[in-house]
């Protein structure tokens, strides 16, 4: 399925010495989103910094959200992840897209204009209507958390 969303682009850079994003493959569910900096930075070791995109996105559908994810081969590779775990964009949302990465390391990593830091992802949404009830209906689960069903 293809779902046209508005895009905005807010940086100059964004379709000449920056790429637009874009899916990998075929197959990719995500596409990458790129770093539109000006100049290399260095990500300390824990700490945590904003990264701009260059570009908004207006989903526009309620029916929609996008959600930022976390580039794989920079987690495990390197140590970096996204600061906020997964971003969540509103379909009303029309700011720019900004990527919060952490560095999980021990060790400076430098991003460079243009590196892929994070994925896009549309999702749709099921909004929810509360039914208040006295009783759920019973499983075999019921309230059994963490552990509840062992380890083997």
């Amino acid at each position: 399925m293809i779902k046209k969303v508005q895009v905005k682009i807010l940086n100059s850079k964004i379709g000449s010495d920056i790429p637009l994003p874009s899916y990998a493959t075929e197959g990719s569910a995500a596409m990458d989103l790129r770093a539109c900096i000006d100049k290399k930075l260095d990500l300390l070791s824990k700490n945590t910094i904003l990264i701009p995109t260059g570009l908004a996105f207006y989903i526009e559908d309620r029916d929609y959200a996008g959600i930022i994810l976390p580039r794989s081969g920079l987690g495990h590779k390197h140590g970096i992840i996204l600061g906020n775990s997964v971003g969540l964009i509103d379909s009303d949302y029309q700011g720019e897209l900004m990527v919060s990465l952490f560095n999980n390391s021990n060790s400076v990593f430098t991003i460079n204009p243009g590196d892929r830091i994070a994925q896009f992802m549309l999702i749709p949404v099921i909004n929810i209507k509360y039914n208040f009830v006295n009783e759920f209906d019973s499983t075999k689960r019921s309230s059994g958390g963490f552990g509840h069903s062992g380890t083997s």
